[in-house]
């Protein structure tokens, strides 16, 4: 299975580079998993039949290897129809799965996106595709407390504003935790570093030089006040 896993993660990576990213939070997101078609009715139509695949293959959420074996079996026979809809689309369906959580693990996710896409690949196509449909989200979710928890408690300088947010965001949904960690951090963070250019601006003897530019980053971007606090305030 290692090397079939590695190969299907290499194919995936070829197909489309995957962004690295900087937060848990975006994993889930940008992982997009193909149109998960359920199983298709065979009549004693052909022409019905082909109508069936035809609406596949426009389905511009349907996986490569779906089109592909929708395309062969509209270029081929009545039975070759039959049979792509009562086997092949599902077997094709499981393929383009695989490549989806292959992409998944390509993006180097959390502990637990990873553990739940491994026992994917290794599981059946059903579980395959609960992980799409649900289990990522879940697993994701896991991810976004640790990396919380860890804005919490791994840095003991952490403001009272980002611990605000961060309880806020772990009491609260799967939504609130990936918010928090796409924006809520960031904003919560300059608040904490706007009180601390205050705190700086409100110590007597402080020098002109380092008033006047506090003075000029208190209302800045949050990027400009945490280059402030952490690196800024020394040079001058």
């Amino acid at each position: 299975m290692k090397t079939t896993r590695a190969a299907l993660i290499l194919t995936a990576t070829a197909l489309a580079p995957v962004l690295l990213l900087s937060t848990p939070s975006f994993a889930a997101a940008t992982a997009a998993a193909p149109a998960a078609h359920g199983a298709a009715a065979v009549v004693d139509s052909d022409t019905d039949n082909a109508v069936a695949i035809a609406r596949i293959l426009a389905d511009p959420a349907s996986g490569k290897a779906v089109q592909r074996e929708a395309q062969r079996a509209l270029d081929g026979t009545p039975a070759d129809r039959v049979a792509f809809l009562t086997t092949g689309l599902a077997i094709a369906q499981d393929e383009d799965n695989k490549v989806a959580i292959a992409r998944i693990l390509a993006g180097k996710p959390g502990k637990g996106v990873t553990r739940e896409a491994n026992a994917a690949l290794d599981g059946t196509p059903a579980d395959r595709a609960a992980f799409l449909a649900t289990g990522l989200a879940i697993a994701q979710d896991e991810d976004n407390k640790v990396a919380i928890l860890k804005v919490l408690y791994a840095n003991p300088a952490t403001g009272k504003g980002v611990k605000r947010e961060a309880n806020k965001a772990l009491d609260g949904t799967p939504a609130d935790r990936a918010a928090f960690l796409k924006t809520g951090l960031r904003l919560a963070q300059a608040e904490d570093d706007r009180v601390d250019v205050a705190r700086i601006l409100a110590r007597p003897g402080i020098s002109d030089a380092l008033r006047a530019a506090a003075q000029k980053v208190i209302n800045g971007t949050p990027e400009e006040l945490r280059q402030f606090i952490l690196v800024g305030q020394f040079q001058v």
